[in-house]
């Protein structure tokens, strides 16, 4: 019996041995999914109700909107990363005044970027810039995942939920601009022929201002959340 089960132990910390061997492929199923879900039933807008300040405040227009998602994106990617290598050094007392540090100083420099190559844009997003430092997306997933994972899929949930914060900021500031001004990216798609002229008498369009107006932001991630939800009525919340 005693022989039977050192075999037993034996070949069991072979398998262990092998599955460790065993490297899990960089865009594994699992992995892939570390992408996907925040752009479906995990997005940190729509579905984990974060972020919504810039969603209501950098969508006016589109330019401003494709920045600030390109800037979430560099932010949260690479400080996930820094997180995740420095996560069996951090002391648990400290560990927000460390996401904090990083987040800053990688806010610094997006803000250094976008003042030396595109001013004016740098100049419209203001402040919002800044508050990347404090916004729930980038805190929660330095706290919730960089903490406890590796490097690479670190960065994957980085990325993941960037795509997923940035696509429903891209899609508002979309409408946004197309009905509130006829323009996208400052160029005019709605055709000046299709604008009422009360002079001539000619024309059926005009620019709809509400649209430029901060409350039909909400108006839209709310639309946006009720078709989501209508998809996938998991999502709904019960009373």
């Amino acid at each position: 019996m005693e022989e039977n089960n050192k075999e037993d132990m034996a070949e069991v910390t072979e398998a262990l041995e092998k599955q460790k061997k065993q490297r899990e492929p960089l865009f594994s199923k699992k992995n892939r999914k570390l992408i996907s879900d925040p752009m479906n039933d995990s997005n940190p807008i729509t579905v984990q109700v974060l972020g919504i300040c810039s969603a209501l405040a950098i969508t006016v227009k589109l330019y401003p909107a494709v920045v600030m998602s390109i800037s979430v994106l560099f932010v949260l990617g690479a400080g996930n990363v820094i997180i995740s290598l420095m996560r069996n050094f951090i002391p648990n007392r400290i560990r927000i005044i460390v996401q904090l540090v990083v987040v800053a100083s990688l806010v610094i420099l997006v803000d250094q970027v976008l003042k030396a190559y595109v001013y004016d844009v740098s100049k419209e997003l203001s402040v919002f810039v800044g508050l990347i430092i404090t916004n729930c997306i980038i805190m929660g997933r330095f706290e919730a995942f960089a903490l406890g994972n590796g490097p690479w899929k670190s960065f994957l949930d980085g990325i993941g939920n960037a795509f997923g914060y940035g696509a429903i900021l891209i899609i508002v500031a979309f409408f946004r601009e197309l009905f509130g001004s006829g323009e996208l990216f400052g160029v005019q798609i709605i055709p000046e022929s299709w604008y009422l002229n009360p002079e001539t008498g000619t024309g059926f369009y005009s620019d709809n201002g509400f649209f430029l107006l901060p409350p039909m932001a909400l108006i839209a991630v709310g639309i946006i959340i009720w078709i989501q939800r209508s998809r996938n009525r998991e999502l709904i919340e019960e009373n």
